[in-house]
C-alpha cells in the first residue's frame, strides 16, 4: 500500500516538474520572439561606427570605403531587420565585404546565411566556434538537455575564414583585432577597434558576452574542457583593454537605450557611450556571478 502511495506522488511531482518546464519554454520562447522581430532605430554611434542591431540583440556596422564590415547577424528572422538598418542610414548590403561574430549562439549567428547571401561578404569565425557555426548550431551543449529539442538551430552559413585569437582584420582603414574571450562559447570573440571622432582616436571594445548559461557546469570536465580557466583568461584579457566606447553583444549589458536616449540632449552625441568606468563595472560584475555560480557547482 505505502509503495503504491508512493509512486503515484512521484508520478504527481513528475507532472508538475513536466508542466513547470513546459511553461518556463513557452514564456522563455514567448520572450525570445519579441526580440527578434522588433526592429530597433538605428543610428550613429561615432565616426564610421552604426547601430543597425533590433531591440535585444546587438548588430554593429563599421563603414569603410573599401567596403563594410558588420558585426553579428542576430536571430533568423533578425536579418531582414539589419538589411533594413543598413539601408535607412543610407549604406547597401552588398557593399558589406566581411561579416564577423560574436559566438555561436542562434541569438547572434542565426541570421548569418541570410547576410552573407544578401551581401556576398566573406564570413570570419574563430577556431573555437566555427565547427557549431558551419552546423547551423549542432552539437552546441551550451544548451544542456534543451538541446535535444532543437533548441539553437539555425541555418548554417558558409564559413569562410576561421581565425585564432589575436588576429587582425583589415578592410581599408578598418581595423578590428578578435580577443577570443571564451567561457560563454569556446571562441567567444569580443572585438576591439579604433574610431576616429572629433579628432580623436577612441577604442570601442565590444563584449562577447560573460554570462554562464544556467546548464552549464564548472567540475571537471565541466560544459567543455578549460571552461572555467577559459572564464578566467576572459575577465583579465577584458580588464586589459583600455576602452574608451563600451559595447556588447546585448544592449542590456551596455545600456544602450540609455545611452541613446541620453545622446539627443548631449551636447557632444558621442559622449554617453564613451564608458570606461561602466565598462570595467560590467567585468567586475560578471566576475562576481561567475564565483557565485562556481562555488555552488
Amino acid at each position: 500500500m505505502w509503495s503504491l502511495v508512493k509512486r503515484r506522488w512521484r508520478i504527481v511531482l513528475l507532472g508538475l516538474v513536466a508542466t513547470l518546464l513546459a511553461l518556463a519554454i513557452t514564456q522563455w520562447r514567448a520572450a525570445i520572439a519579441r526580440n527578434r522581430s522588433i526592429p530597433d532605430a538605428s543610428f550613429q554611434i561615432a565616426g564610421n561606427l552604426y547601430y543597425v542591431g533590433s531591440t535585444g540583440v546587438t548588430a554593429f556596422l563599421l563603414t569603410g570605403p573599401e567596403g563594410h564590415v558588420l558585426i553579428d547577424g542576430g536571430y533568423p528572422e533578425t536579418a531582414p531587420l539589419i538589411i533594413g538598418s543598413i539601408a535607412t542610414l543610407g549604406f547597401d548590403i552588398r557593399d558589406v565585404k566581411i561579416l564577423l561574430n560574436s559566438h555561436a549562439h542562434f541569438d547572434h549567428a542565426g541570421g548569418l546565411r541570410a547576410l552573407q547571401e544578401a551581401s556576398g561578404a566573406e564570413l570570419w569565425i574563430s577556431e573555437g566556434d566555427a565547427d557549431v557555426v558551419a552546423a547551423g548550431g549542432k552539437g552546441d551543449r551550451s544548451f544542456g538537455p534543451l538541446r535535444f529539442l532543437g533548441i539553437g538551430r539555425f541555418d548554417a552559413p558558409r564559413v569562410d575564414r576561421r581565425f585564432p585569437d589575436g588576429t587582425t582584420i583589415r578592410l581599408g582603414p578598418i581595423t578590428l583585432t578578435a580577443h577570443v574571450t571564451g567561457g560563454h562559447t569556446p571562441g567567444c570573440t569580443s572585438w576591439a577597434f579604433p574610431v576616429q571622432h572629433g579628432g580623436r582616436e577612441l577604442l570601442a571594445v565590444n563584449i562577447c558576452s560573460l554570462t554562464p548559461l544556467p546548464f552549464m557546469s564548472f567540475k571537471d570536465p565541466g560544459s567543455y574542457p578549460g571552461i572555467r580557466g577559459d572564464f578566467e583568461r576572459s575577465f583579465r584579457r577584458l580588464r586589459a583593454l583600455d576602452a574608451d566606447l563600451f559595447l556588447a553583444s546585448h544592449g542590456s549589458f551596455f545600456d544602450l537605450h540609455r545611452k541613446r536616449l541620453a545622446r539627443t540632449a548631449a551636447a557632444d552625441p558621442v559622449a554617453p557611450f564613451i564608458d570606461p568606468t561602466g565598462y570595467q563595472a560590467f567585468i567586475d560584475r560578471a566576475d562576481a556571478r561567475f564565483r557565485e555560480k562556481v562555488e555552488r557547482d
